[in-house]
């Protein structure tokens, strides 16, 4: 006699599984939860994976060393330097003016905005917090090479660009909104 074949029950979330089964040998991922694009409900979330191997901030979310607002904080000063950058950088303006090529684009009320707030975020970090921010956030620095950069190589000063860094990721979560000075104090007595 044949066996009877019983219906197996599948799950509809194993369907659509679209996260990628093979990562190259050298790449650096972490899980990520974000908005659905599919979705038709607001507020549905997936799993998804993002590459953490040139973004210091990633990677130091994706490892908890640095919390939500901090990352935030981090992103908003990201995309504010990126909106104040203007115009292609390969022109050069020391070469002759010739008919036909394009006048220099006008700033924009965005860009003065985000160089409005650049100039805040400078002036509340001071020099020295401003630079090392601008070495991680924008060059993509480790704490290694902040330190060569700067011709101290030990550990010590490598823990102490680490903490510096991480006080100015709390100023600019206070500065862009993302954390208030009672979350940043609580933060402070835990650390």
């Amino acid at each position: 006699m044949a066996r009877v074949r019983r219906n197996r029950s599948y799950k509809l979330a194993q369907i659509y599984d679209r996260r990628s089964r093979e990562v190259p040998f050298n790449a650096e991922v972490a899980e990520v939860e974000i908005d659905n694009p599919l979705a038709l409900d607001s507020g549905e979330k997936i799993l998804a994976i993002r590459s953490i191997r040139g973004d210091p901030l990633g990677r130091l979310h994706a490892h908890h060393q640095i919390d939500e607002a901090q990352y935030r904080g981090g992103r908003a000063f990201q995309n504010d330097w990126e909106r104040a950058e203007r115009g292609p950088q390969a022109v050069d303006p020391t070469r002759e003016y010739v008919d036909g090529t394009r006048t220099r684009d006008p700033v924009t009320e965005s860009q003065r905005q985000a160089v409005l707030r650049l100039n805040r975020v400078e002036r509340e970090l001071g020099t020295d917090g401003a630079a090392l921010v601008h070495d991680v956030l924008i060059l993509g620095l480790t704490m290694d090479q902040v330190g060569a950069r700067r011709a101290v190589r030990a550990q010590r000063w490598n823990d102490y660009f680490a903490r510096r860094f991480r006080e100015c990721l709390d100023r600019l979560a206070l500065v862009y909104g993302f954390a208030t000075e009672t979350s940043a104090r609580r933060a402070e007595r835990r650390g």
